[in-house]
């Protein structure tokens, strides 16, 4: 039987290339998929120009907290894989208010749908930045949750959530926690197309404090590819760290960034720290390579250097979005 799996945020950046390889993937051969998005500043319809012709995609412009439309749409899919919700840390910081709702109750929502429904699998991504910040080592599945933003501490929630349905109610819930992600149609309030945005427009990069708070950098083309894995392989009710397993100082990649743009380090503006400013995070991703046989396919440095090129190619994508300042 042929699946009909909804991606909630299949409009954003990491939830459209995963219906980019959703679409491609011969695991989903003659599925129906719906993209439910509520094409907030986030979302974009240009990212899915390249498969909106594909057979059996649909298109749902609807919120995750929209209760009634949100059931209309379970009750004709047996997947759901959710990528919806409000990421940026900064924003949270300033407004935690929207996080709460997207993230919690838009999650909750989908989960009572789900059972409401009868929906086979239910994915749920979330992030390493749930597991706080780390002196030393990497975060494994079963360790504590220290989140210290809002923005964190929603996802956890959202996480708890997804998990205490599948241990109550026996749902098949299964949730992913991925590094650091960069690639093309990354809006530019994220650090990657932020720093390259600001360096082709000619001005400087704005990091934070010392520049010395590491994070494994993962591409966003693995991480869909990892989520994949899960949907299609994956054991009810467990967790399953996504790795890039290149970590790196903003510092460095600063300085890469502005190689790439054949830029001086008189380009960076140090500017002051944000509040509760994690210094360290790091997943260890032994478990879905030994148990699904993942592993990063893209090489850091040429990724990068694509990345940098895709945004010098695409500035009249992204020079609407990019903030003053």
């Amino acid at each position: 039987m042929n699946s009909a799996i909804l991606v909630t945020g299949g409009a954003g950046f990491i939830g459209s290339a995963y219906v980019r390889h959703l679409l491609s993937s011969p695991a989903a051969e003659g599925a129906a998929v719906t993209v439910l998005d509520n094409l907030t500043y986030a979302g974009d319809l240009a990212r899915l120009h390249a498969v909106r012709d594909r057979p059996g995609l649909t298109f749902v412009q609807g919120d995750v907290c929209d209760a009634p439309l949100v059931n209309t749409l379970a009750e004709r899919h047996d997947q759901i894989v959710h990528f919806a919700a409000e990421s940026h840390v900064d924003r949270s910081i300033a407004d935690s208010g929207a996080f709460t709702r997207t993230n919690v109750l838009g999650t909750q929502v989908l989960l009572d749908a789900a059972l409401r429904h009868g929906v086979r699998t239910f994915v749920h991504v979330s992030t390493d930045e749930v597991y706080g910040s780390l002196p030393q080592g990497a975060a494994k599945e079963g360790d504590p949750l220290r989140p210290t933003s809002p923005y964190a501490a929603s996802k956890a929630a959202s996480d708890l959530i997804a998990l205490a349905h599948h241990h109550t109610h026996g749902l098949d819930v299964r949730v992913t926690r991925c590094s650091n992600n960069f690639g093309p149609w990354q809006h530019p309030e994220k650090l990657v197309p932020r720093f390259l945005a600001r360096l082709l427009s000619g001005g400087t990069v704005p990091l934070y404090g010392d520049g010395r708070y590491e994070r494994d950098w993962l591409h966003v083309d693995d991480h869909v590819r990892a989520v994949e894995l899960v949907r299609v392989s994956g054991r009810p009710g467990e967790i399953y760290n996504i790795g890039g397993g290149t970590p790196m100082s903003n510092l460095e990649l600063t300085h890469r960034l502005l190689a790439l743009c054949g830029a001086g380090p008189e380009r960076i503006a140090h500017v002051e720290n944000r509040k509760g400013h994690d210094r360290r995070y790091a997943v260890d991703h032994g478990k879905i390579t030994g148990e699904l046989g993942y592993r990063p396919r893209t090489d850091f440095t040429a990724a990068l250097g694509d990345t940098a090129e895709w945004y010098r190619r695409h500035a009249d994508w992204w020079r609407p979005l990019l903030a003053p300042g």
